[in-house]
């Protein structure tokens, strides 16, 4: 499988250098990087290196796709390049991991899930797989093994801590669909209710009922922007809260909770790896069209409703 990475060498909070990294791991070939200047995609290309990566590097995409013919792009640049990006690579015929937000909020009001059924039935036209990256439902089994089983049934308040680099109200973007995510894994797709939004430029904190078929769960996400590392992350359901611990030199990541402590694999490696196996067993990724249009519009209310206080 031949990957191209679109944001490969961004230096504010970019993360495609490592899933680069993962892909090449798990038996794919990254071939490419896509960059806005010569000196930017040589440098996202170098940087690629580390972790046994010789790929070429361009500054437009359809050279790239027409020299490298990859199987799948990766679309790690900022998210208001995302949606263009979305377009040519279906136009050329090829798979999508794109990083969350899959897209960027529109400023009108124009009916988002529109937009996304045209371009999930584009898609789906060519027989082509579109994955948005949002990591942290793949670590719930390590959640459970050490909180216990999440029983929708008896789950009632869910709790989330995360730490975005970013500022403001962009904290939103950067983080929520993390929350989202977890949410849509654990309850199946659900509706937002009585939202509430409390923020300044350093610290958001949203509360809502994230509403469903069986019932209700209410929701807390804590943002609280964080510049260096290590940066605090946590969550879990009925107060059973799982902390984030990163051991910064060797990068293994560990859960906490109460007196026990867990490595984990990292959620991210997991997310290509549904990815990849996605794509050869030819079915819809875990965090494919549905969770995707679920995400993306309960993030718009959110987002929205974040401009207004």
């Amino acid at each position: 499988m031949r990957i191209a990475i679109i944001g490969a060498g961004r230096n504010r909070n970019g993360i495609g250098q490592y899933i680069g990294k993962y892909f090449q791991k798990n038996g794919a070939s990254v071939i490419s990087v896509l960059g806005t200047t010569k000196q930017t995609a040589r440098k996202a290309a170098s940087a690629l290196t580390r972790y046994g990566i010789n790929a070429t590097s361009y500054t437009d995409f359809y050279t790239m796709a027409e020299k490298e013919q990859p199987d799948a792009v990766v679309i790690a640049s900022p998210e208001s390049s995302h949606l263009k990006y979305l377009l040519k690579c279906i136009e050329t015929g090829v798979h999508v991991f794109c990083e969350k937000p899959f897209i960027k909020q529109d400023k009108n009001d124009m009916d988002i899930t529109l937009l996304l059924d045209d371009i999930f039935e584009q898609a789906e036209s060519k027989k082509l797989k579109i994955a948005m990256n949002s990591q942290w439902p793949f670590s719930l089994p390590f959640y459970e093994a050490l909180c216990g089983p999440v029983d929708k049934q008896k789950t009632n308040t869910f709790f989330i801590r995360l730490s975005p680099i970013v500022s403001g109200k962009e904290m939103i973007l950067d983080s929520v669909p993390h929350a989202l995510s977890i949410l849509y894994f654990v309850f199946s797709d659900g509706q937002i209710g009585d939202l509430s939004i409390e923020a300044d430029k350093k610290k958001i904190n949203i509360k809502f009922h994230y509403i469903f078929p069986a019932g209700y769960c209410r929701v807390q996400i804590e943002l609280v922007r964080t510049v260096h590392q290590p940066r605090k992350f946590s969550y879990g359901f009925n107060n059973k809260i799982v902390h984030r611990v990163l051991d910064l030199n060797r990068y293994d990541i560990f859960f906490t909770y109460s007196d026990k402590t867990m490595k984990i694999s990292d959620p991210l490696e997991l997310s290509v790896r549904d990815f990849i196996s996605a794509i050869r067993d030819n079915r819809e990724p875990l965090i494919g069209k549905n969770h995707i249009v679920s995400n993306i519009s309960m993030l718009k209310k959110i987002y929205n409703y974040s401009k207004s206080i």
